[in-house]
């Protein structure tokens, strides 16, 4: 879930050649956007060609774009056996925990050590940044966020309370617990864990609502919470004015 990108990830889905980061900030944000709905059941793993893990890339804008222009990257990867990261310079990157005992992250001095092991808890670093990574245990899924710096700005933060969708910018949600009811629009419609959507630009009022929180049992059976409260993780992101 930006990529927890290693060395020879595979490039980011790319419908046509790559355009210059300038091009890909606040022109790039077309007036009016839509909803773009989303299952990571049915979004396709690209493995990685050291056979290290996987990414599932969820939105990489602006359309077209491969992983040296990008704007704004979000993608869910998991991660299979230690390696370094690949290094994206120019971009800012968060990383969060969902699934799997998690990995710890270190510079080669030592200088910079992180240990992402609790689930829902992000940590930002720079994409330049060499960090070496190895697992704490067994495979760890985790979700990703990257941001073209000077040009894009942005944060992820788990939500466990009623919030509207595209109030200013750009933006993700995935559902990692529970049921929320997306409200407004033509009709109303309900996320599962693993469903999610995204906008290029405020599609209009949408409020999504967290429905009943999960009996102890469901709770127990979920693969990335901590506890029985409905939550999703949030995403917005904006283009740095000059």
């Amino acid at each position: 879930m930006p990529s927890s990108a290693r060395q020879a990830e595979p490039p980011a889905h790319a419908a046509g050649g790559s355009m210059p980061a300038a091009d890909a900030a606040a022109a790039a944000l077309p007036q009016a956007g839509g909803l773009q709905w989303f299952d990571l059941r049915t979004v396709p793993a690209t493995p990685w060609k050291n056979g290290g893990g996987s990414t599932r890339e969820l939105v990489c804008w602006p359309p077209g774009a491969g992983t040296d222009a990008f704007g704004w990257r979000v993608s869910v990867a998991r991660i299979a056996t230690p390696g370094p990261f690949s290094q994206f310079a120019g971009v800012d990157r968060q990383i969060m925990l969902l699934d799997g005992d998690g990995v710890t992250l270190h510079s080669e001095d030592a200088a910079l050590q992180h240990r992402l092991q609790q689930r829902w808890q992000p940590w930002g670093f720079a994409g330049e940044q060499a960090l070496d990574c190895r697992l704490i245990g067994g495979p760890s899924t985790d979700f990703n966020l990257m941001l073209r710096r000077g040009h894009w700005q942005g944060a992820m933060r788990v939500l466990h309370e009623a919030c509207t969708v595209g109030a200013a910018g750009a933006g993700l949600c995935l559902v990692l617990q529970g049921q929320w009811a997306v409200l407004g629009g033509d009709r109303a419609r309900v996320l599962h864990a693993g469903q999610g959507l995204w906008w290029p630009a405020p599609p209009g009022a949408r409020v999504l609502q967290p429905l009943h929180p999960l009996s102890p049992e469901m709770a127990a059976a979920q693969p990335f919470a901590p506890d029985a409260r409905p939550a999703l993780v949030w995403v917005d992101v904006q283009p740095v004015r000059s």
